[in-house]
């Protein structure tokens, strides 16, 4: 049996809260890119790319409706259309956002009701076998929590970590209920991948501390110890001993893929004021993807990256050389995604600002035609597709 190497891509589908003028609006990435009305072109696109494998998930704040109650009208025309179209989706159940009646990431009472969704989903669509219950766990909760952008909009370490441990709650519940419907499920848990380089010696401490921090969301997930000062720094921002050992203790007994997304703007400088910025590429992808690696030891799987144009395709081919030699170094990868299908919309601004700007990093751009990226990526998939189906390390191994 040939290896099923995953070229992907993804339709962008954030819909966090952010506050305008005073007032909280909903920030719906499908809906600013046109999804909602050219679905069907988008999907046909996606086809004609030879992508097989999409990153796509239902608008969860609009199904969601209340404790138990759904409504599945749109997510039944979209995957029904997938499946006919022999696209294998790659779920994304949760994107940043929750519905209204939730609140926010702070919500304690969220992880049981989204467990009841993410099981409701598994036994509306019993043949799915690829799963990410909750997208960048990390940046969700940094973005909620620690800078003030989104939804619950804090800004403290408390904010954060309750945030984070919610989510990774949620996300573990959601498992479950999806395994009990569908035991050969796969879980590609895609979240960024940050590095955080010291200035100058006097932040070396701090880069180290938030060089830990950003396995957080990771180590909760697959039950991996923390340090002994970041144990300490959990138990006086808030988490009790117990909270902690039932994230050790209740690893999923599941496939797990880790999706490791790297963008230009994943690495950081840390100045001696305590601030951090945007360092540019330094180590790029395969040495960071390597730390994440090591410390974990799953099959890996390049869950999202795009540059905007006109770097797009020198991005595109830089991914690929790096992915690539990770792979001829003997590390278990088993896709690549180019995220997204299309331009998007304010994530020059990560959403805080409803400006309407867009954001020319798409394969196609938001009328539908094609980018000089788009050309590249389905001619690099044609030319290595047959390749790779020759090696032999793919995602046959795992569903």
């Amino acid at each position: 049996m040939k290896s099923k190497f995953m070229f992907s891509t993804g339709i962008e589908n954030s819909y966090p809260t952010i506050f305008e003028n005073g007032k909280k609006i909903r920030i719906d990435e499908m809906e600013k890119c046109g999804h909602y009305e050219r679905w069907k072109e988008d999907f046909a696109l996606v086809k004609e790319m030879g992508i097989e494998f999409l990153r796509y998930g239902p608008p969860y704040y609009k199904v969601h409706e209340g404790p138990g109650k759904y409504d599945w009208s749109f997510v039944d025309e979209t995957f029904r259309e997938l499946k006919r179209l022999d696209i294998t989706p790659i779920v994304d159940l949760c994107h940043f956002g929750v519905p209204d009646w939730i609140g926010d990431f702070q919500n304690a009472d969220w992880p049981h009701y989204f467990a009841e969704f993410a099981g409701a989903f598994a036994r509306r669509f019993p043949d799915l076998h690829l799963y990410t219950p909750i997208n960048e766990i990390f940046i969700a909760a940094m973005f909620s929590g620690q800078y003030g952008w989104w939804n619950e909009s804090l800004s403290s370490d408390k904010a954060f970590l309750n945030a984070l441990k919610i989510l990774c709650k949620a996300n573990a519940l959601a498992m479950q209920a999806i395994l009990e419907v569908q035991p050969e499920a796969t879980f590609i848990q895609s979240e960024s991948s940050e590095y955080f380089h010291p200035e100058d010696p006097s932040c070396r401490d701090l880069a180290d501390f938030l060089n830990r921090k950003r396995f957080l969301s990771l180590d909760f997930c697959y039950s991996h110890p923390v340090s002994v000062t970041m144990y300490k720094w959990l138990m006086d921002n808030g988490m009790t001993d117990k909270e902690y050992m039932w994230f050790m203790n209740n690893k999923v007994k599941a496939k797990c893929i880790m999706g490791n997304d790297y963008y230009i703007t994943n690495e950081h400088l840390v100045l001696p004021n305590g601030s951090t910025q945007a360092s540019g590429e330094i180590f790029g992808y395969y040495v960071i993807t390597k730390q994440y690696y090591d410390r974990y030891r799953l099959p890996v799987m390049h869950t999202e990256t795009n540059i905007i144009e006109p770097n797009s395709e020198m991005w595109l081919h830089k991914e690929w050389a790096n992915l690539y030699r990770f792979k001829q170094d003997g590390f278990p990868i088993v896709g690549f995604t180019w995220y997204s299908l299309t331009d998007q919309m304010d994530w020059d601004s990560a959403l805080r600002h409803n400006a309407g700007n867009v954001n020319k990093l798409g394969l196609y751009d938001l009328d539908r035609k094609i980018r000089p990226v788009g050309k590249a990526y389905k001619h690099l998939i044609e030319v290595w597709k047959p390749v790779l189906a020759d090696e032999s390390f793919g995602i046959q191994t795992y569903i």
